[in-house]
């Protein structure tokens, strides 16, 4: 499989808290994802981001997430996120509308709302410090309320963390990916490369729990 930066715990090394991880991951995507193995030893962490996550998400709809998540993933540079997002979103909108995005344009098919959270999110994953009252006060006249608002600033503030994670550690996007249509996986692959089929997990990386 592609290999991060530090080394990772052999599959007979990892404590049961790691393997319930694996197996977790495992479940939910049929293969351990490449970001899953940097978290082998501190599985608590990313119990803790999951939980984190959950807790944002709860209050934000599954296309205003996506949309808000690409944006921030693609401003922080992290083709891991974008991919894996942009395919969520295209599948709530369409893939012509992700490339829209991937490629900068403006799209017919998001709202009055959608197009003034994508550069407000951009703003926040590129520099928070810039963000103004003018900014705010844009998304009020498209119609989020101060709450929603918010819950935008939130979503792509943590996909800051998750982003430096993986690209601090040299995590690779999935060789998953490779079966994106192409067009849209070369837009959103916005920085490392993802894995080569040759370098992915072999059958035998499968989590057994004893």
């Amino acid at each position: 499989m592609s290999m991060p930066f530090i080394d990772t715990l052999a599959m007979e090394h990892l404590p049961l808290e790691t393997r319930e991880m694996y197996a977790r991951q495992q479940a939910h995507f049929g293969y351990l994802p490449n970001y899953a193995t940097v978290f082998c030893y501190r599985p608590d962490v990313m119990a803790s981001w999951a939980a984190l996550l959950a807790s944002i998400r709860r209050h934000v709809s599954p296309r205003r997430f996506e949309l808000a998540t690409l944006a921030a993933a693609q401003t922080l540079g992290n083709s891991y996120c974008a991919l894996a997002h942009g395919r969520a979103l295209a599948s709530l909108v369409s893939p012509d509308v992700v490339l829209d995005i991937a490629e900068g344009r403006s799209s017919s098919g998001l709202t009055d709302e959608e197009r003034a959270i994508l550069p407000f999110a951009c703003q926040v994953a590129r520099d928070a410090t810039q963000i103004t009252q003018d900014d705010i006060d844009r998304l009020r006249h498209a119609g989020l309320d101060d709450a929603a608002i918010f819950d935008i600033v939130a979503v792509t503030a943590a996909r800051a963390f998750f982003t430096k994670v993986l690209d601090g550690l040299g995590v690779q996007p999935d060789s998953a990916f490779a079966d994106m249509d192409a067009g849209l996986r070369q837009a959103l692959t916005v920085g490392r490369p993802i894995e080569r089929p040759a370098e992915a997990h072999p059958p035998a990386w499968r989590v057994h729990m004893e």
